[in-house]
């Protein structure tokens, strides 16, 4: 599998810069900004390596969009790239500036500019955990979010990721109505400021910020639930695995997170090791407070409930969500970096025996986690195993060879679009319309490869 090569990294007139962006917040001293830099890149032996000495030449600390068109603009007459970035919890240097140039830190344009039943307009850089707790007191939440949702943004979720805990019911980003609009300015001399509603904002979806600085979005939320924090033990996966299918496909239980984890994960899970037996396979779950007694009935006495208790998110607690999706990756890397991890889909219509075949196949080695997720109206698995780590080579083999059996693959181990994307390539609307916001191919160079700039 090729390897990716940086792009060259630019030549910055600083003072130029500097005296473009006037009284713009900056950040210029060399250990915060190569600190500023770097998001959760790690995760991945091989971008660890590759990206271990990526930094930009200056952080700019926008305070409203007038900031950011006047950054823009600078940026534009000044030939300078600029990588838009806020919480930095992604995990395959999505937001790593690696041309250098400008780091755009977002994470001061906070704050709700409206919200009214199943709708809010927030700013980009509003933290996700924040957003929901300004919505709840109406009786509504986001209808999805990261594991990272403590400390990620809703504008780096939006540019960055694809689904997360909700997708369950809500299916990922990319579905229809789950991104409502999106307010972007563009990266020209004179910039503008573009409205995207409806299938038009999927334009900046999981575009790692190359198609446009995302200023505001418009997302939809869902009633708000007293959710209830469930981990079921079962003597083996699989059993965890069709237990799982079955609470997922319950349409009438409602639910946030389905999650089936192989032993010896949970092994990692040391603040929640009183529940998980040792040996045991878990399914970890967010359900509703009024479905708690469908949920049981659903189970029929598999498996042995070891928590049940309401959901919590305040700053001494772990919510269990920080224990599923890539947070499972993570538990593991607190102790020991010699493990990684691959980004599954599974196909619907032999989900089972996939699912078994490709644990047969590589038991030890590829240690079974999945989600249950809707995928195009239909229940399937996203899955985040842990990899054994040996070598790139066997890394490569391994995502090779679940491809070759009907597993689709996003390759985390490589920083670019194209590579990290299921299908291989940039997004035909995405790769159109960079070309009109940035004609010049400022903006995060090196993650969509396949552009090139138009003037």
């Amino acid at each position: 599998m090729r390897q990716e090569a940086h792009p060259p990294r630019a030549e910055v007139d600083l003072d130029g810069l500097l005296s473009l962006l006037g009284d713009v917040p900056t950040i210029t001293e060399p250990t915060l900004v190569r600190r500023k830099s770097r998001d959760f890149f790690w995760y991945s032996p091989i971008l660890a390596e590759a990206l271990k000495q990526v930094a930009a030449d200056i952080i700019v600390r926008p305070r409203d969009e007038a900031d950011v068109i006047r950054t823009a603009s600078a940026c534009a007459r000044l030939r300078v790239p600029l990588t838009v970035r806020a919480g930095g919890t992604g995990n395959y240097g999505q937001a790593m500036p690696l041309a250098g140039g400008v780091l755009l830190d977002m994470t001061e344009m906070t704050g709700i500019v409206w919200q009214k039943p199943g709708s809010v307009r927030v700013r980009a850089g509003t933290n996700i955990l924040a957003l929901d707790e300004a919505t709840r007191p109406n009786g509504f939440e986001l209808r999805m979010h990261p594991s990272t949702k403590r400390t990620a943004t809703i504008g780096g979720f939006v540019a960055g990721g694809s689904g997360g805990v909700g997708s369950v019911a809500y299916g990922g980003l990319r579905e229809p109505g789950n991104i409502l609009a999106a307010r972007i300015v563009t990266i020209e001399e004179e910039p503008r400021i573009l409205e995207l509603r409806q299938d038009a904002a999927q334009k900046v979806n999981r575009a790692y910020g190359t198609t446009g600085i995302i200023t505001e979005l418009e997302m939809p939320t869902a009633p708000a639930w007293p959710w209830i924090d469930v981990v079921v033990a079962f003597d083996t996966f699989m059993q965890a695995f069709a237990a799982g299918r079955d609470i997922a496909h319950a349409d009438g239980v409602v639910k946030k997170l389905v999650t089936p984890i192989a032993w010896p994960i949970p092994a990692q899970f040391t603040a929640l090791k009183d529940a998980c037996p040792e040996g045991k396979a878990i399914l970890v779950c967010m359900v509703a407070g009024p479905f708690m007694e469908s949920f049981r009935a659903i189970l029929g006495g598999r498996g042995t409930i070891t928590r049940e208790a309401p959901s919590r998110e305040e700053p001494t607690e772990t919510p269990l969500y920080e224990y599923a999706w890539n947070h499972t990756t993570l538990q593991w890397l607190k102790t020991d970096r010699s493990i990684t991890y691959l980004q599954l889909l599974y196909p619907h219509d032999r989900l089972e025996e996939s699912v078994w075949e490709m644990m047969e196949r590589f038991d030890g080695e590829v240690l079974p986690h999945l989600e249950f997720i809707r995928f195009a109206g239909r229940i399937t698995c996203s899955a985040l195993p842990i990899v054994r780590y040996s070598t790139p080579e066997r890394l490569f083999a391994l995502i090779r060879a679940h491809e070759d059996s009907g597993v689709m693959v996003a390759n985390p181990h490589v920083f670019g679009l194209e590579g990290g994307s299921r299908h291989k390539r940039a997004e035909a609307d995405q790769l159109g319309f960079k070309a009109e916001v940035d004609p010049m191919g400022l903006l995060n160079p090196g993650k969509m490869e396949s552009y090139v700039p138009v003037r």
